[in-house]
């Protein structure tokens, strides 16, 4: 059976002239997402004038495939460029979808005519406290050694929490210890002046104070978000919600220095890019990147697309951390919008969410899949009309193929039916 397209024109329409096109997926290991939000984004590029792509993803591992796309890396393959994603979900990004974007984005860029601008492969989220403090060093021992030293004493508070993260959530929070957050403020801030006060001496210098910068931000947002993650409420998410939208506009504004602002694409889930004051969420407490873009930048310069999936196979652990595995989707469920598309929108459509009005169940599947546990685990209550600007809806759809296919994902989960066939 050959597999169902969108109509990329249709989206085209749609997204219009916005600075910002937020482009979801109703879970983080589905095959069809990542492929047609790549081809949607390769248009924007290619047509539409956008030069920067922003991931829900950390700094330091997707900086190395900005670095490659744009021909100014050391790896030769995709593949060598996405080898620092290797915190679970591991497929999230090292998956062969994302390479061969990753492939054309470079081909792109080393077409275009000499001094046109180049796009871009960025990051928006904060979970990386040590990875980034290596780069904060790193780009430091390059430009200002003994800045570096200072670095290197701050960030050194968190050796006595060991690597993992929810450990230090834990000394410092129940456990009592004091926390770094003194340390990588004064870090932050240093960089921001040293930045304010540089003569800088060529672009290559401001992209690496940038990039420093940007990595000290992260630090300083996912140490309040680890802390924040055992105090519980909202305040954790929207910690990292918050620091994905400044980290975009700061994305934004650093691409645009002297010139034009920058279109940006946005890749993250549903439940991020999607407006939360539309669902349930919203009624939580909690804020999403989709409405900060809107209230920040504005409605008429933020366009967003979520996309949504009746049934299939995905790419999820059963539990957090386990390994990738191939999962079948139950059937989507009785009076929730995936049915609604289901029946009126055919194999593949994509729909202005204006027709769409009321509330409805909406399926959310992140990194981890509970089938056992569906509605309770993996649904919310939505506007989808008010929550998106357009819905893609891809009735079948298949799991995302990891660039390192475990042995549980290749067996696949066996049908319902096994061994009867029935």
């Amino acid at each position: 059976m050959a597999e169902a397209r969108i109509d990329y024109d249709a989206v085209l329409r749609h997204a219009g002239e916005a600075r910002f096109v937020l482009l979801g997926e109703a879970s983080h290991g589905t095959h069809e997402f990542y492929r047609e939000r790549a081809e949607i984004t390769k248009r924007l590029i290619a047509q539409g004038g956008c030069t920067a792509v922003a991931v829900e993803a950390d700094w330091p591992d997707a900086y190395r495939v900005n670095r490659f796309v744009r021909a100014i890396g050391e790896d030769a393959t995709a593949e060598e460029a996405l080898a620092d994603f290797r915190r679970f979900p591991v497929w999230m990004w090292r998956n062969t979808e994302v390479a061969e974007f990753v492939r054309w984005l470079r081909a792109y860029n080393v077409d275009l005519p000499a001094g046109a601008p180049k796009a871009g492969f960025y990051v928006l989220d904060q979970y990386s406290i040590h990875r980034s403090a290596q780069e904060v060093i790193r780009l430091l021992d390059r430009i200002d050694p003994p800045a570096a030293e200072r670095a290197r004493e701050r960030y050194a508070c968190f050796d006595h929490f060991g690597r993992n993260p929810r450990a230090y959530a834990y000394e410092t929070g129940p456990g009592g210890a004091e926390s770094c957050e003194r340390e990588v403020i004064a870090q932050l801030t240093e960089l921001r002046e040293a930045a304010a006060a540089a003569t800088l001496e060529s672009s290559i210098e401001e992209d690496r104070r940038f990039c420093a910068e940007m990595n000290a931000l992260s630090i300083v947002d996912a140490e309040a978000h680890h802390r924040a993650l055992f105090r519980g409420g909202q305040e954790g998410w929207n910690l990292r919600d918050r620091h994905m939208v400044r980290t975009l506009a700061a994305l934004v504004a650093h691409l645009g220095r002297g010139g034009r602002p920058p279109r940006a694409v946005v890749w993250a889930h549903n439940s991020h890019v999607g407006d939360a004051r539309a669902t349930d969420m919203g009624e939580l407490g909690q804020v999403s990147v989709g409405q900060l873009v809107r209230e920040r930048f504005g409605t008429s310069e933020t366009f967003i697309a979520g996309f949504t999936t009746s049934g299939g196979t995905v790419t999820a652990a059963s539990d957090w951390g386990g390994a990738a595995e191939r999962r079948r989707l139950r059937p989507a469920l009785a009076g929730s919008w995936e049915e609604l598309l289901r029946e009126h929108g055919g194999a593949a459509c994509v729909m202005a969410t204006d027709a769409l009005e009321g509330e409805g169940l909406q399926r959310a599947i992140g990194v981890v899949y509970r089938p056992e546990t569906e509605l309770i685990s993996h649904y919310l209550r939505a506007r989808i009309e008010d929550q998106f600007d357009a819905v893609i809806h891809i009735d079948e759809t298949t799991a995302l193929e990891p660039l390192e296919r475990t042995s549980e994902w290749v067996a696949g989960e066996l049908p319902e039916t096994y061994p009867s066939g029935v």
